[in-house]
């Protein structure tokens, strides 16, 4: 397949992920489907996706005709079905080995033999997630960074059946996107998870241990070493639970104890401290 054929897109799951990559992919003109398990979720992602640009537009940072532009190429659907005649097909579903494999295999039976297939997985296998499709060389990693339409980064996996013609049409489409594009081979954590879980959890284990406050951590790591967000913040807007499972799969596939999750971090989300989406995590969020 040839990059320049990647015209539309659709997104499987329609949360925080989905929408954003379906808003950077509709303001790079693309048609987009952002599709859900059931028309309300797709239906309130462009919800969110629409007031997203809407707060650019206040900002100064987009016109209100590009905003709508881009809301005018997005539809909502439902079900697998209405992805089938896109060129990329982009999975931004829960981490959960079966479920994506079960996606990969139907999706793969059902779009055409040129389009290619993208996983959002973090850390999870692609070469495992490719095994269940037919044509596993189409099959590609493309993890994005929330908050999608202001994270530059867009690390690139490639599976072990990744044929060339699907990495060129992923790198062309990434730059289409205006993102900075990285690429690595499929590995546990790739390099992103795998640097930034490490520093998380030694991060929670600083807190456990009473060596400084979360903000000064945070701040050490902004300012000293000009990370646009420390590592405890961006633990609370991932989301602790979500991180947690990172960090145990993680552990279980490399053996690290680097990568072993606190009990501070175990005894959080236990307890529902789940971060920004509720409401409280290593900080306490009034809502916005």
């Amino acid at each position: 397949m040839n990059s320049v054929d990647i015209q539309s897109v659709g997104i499987l799951g329609a949360g925080t992920m989905g929408h954003g990559i379906a808003q950077v992919a509709a303001m790079a003109g693309c048609d987009v489907v952002l599709a859900d398990v059931a028309l309300e979720r797709a239906e309130h992602g462009c919800a969110q996706l629409g007031r997203t640009l809407e707060t650019g537009v206040s900002k100064g940072k987009i016109s209100a005709e590009a905003a709508a532009s881009a809301r005018g190429r997005v539809r909502a659907a439902e079900g697998l079905a209405a992805l089938s005649g896109c060129d990329l097909v982009i999975e931004a579903v829960p981490e959960d080995m079966a479920l994506k494999q079960r996606i990969f295999r139907e999706l793969s039976a059902l779009v055409r033999p040129g389009a290619v297939l993208a996983s959002n997985t973090s850390s999870l296998s692609v070469t495992e997630i490719a095994s269940a499709a037919s044509g596993p060389g189409r099959v590609v990693g493309l993890h994005f960074f929330n908050p999608v339409h202001l994270m530059k980064l867009l690390e690139v996996v490639r599976a072990y059946q990744t044929d060339e013609e699907t990495l060129a049409a992923v790198r062309a489409f990434g730059k289409r996107l205006g993102k900075e594009l990285v690429e690595v081979r499929d590995s546990p954590g790739f390099a992103s998870s795998r640097l930034g879980i490490a520093l998380g959890m030694e991060a929670i284990r600083m807190v456990e241990e009473g060596v400084a406050t979360p903000a000064d951590i945070d701040r050490a790591m902004e300012l000293g070493y000009g990370h646009p967000m420390g590592p405890l913040k961006l633990t609370d807007l991932v989301g602790l639970d979500v991180r947690l499972a990172i960090a145990e799969h993680l552990h279980r596939e490399l053996g690290n104890p680097a990568f072993r999750p606190p009990q501070l971090l175990k005894q959080m989300v236990r307890a529902g401290r789940l971060g920004k989406k509720a409401g409280r995590g290593f900080y306490t969020y009034t809502g916005d």
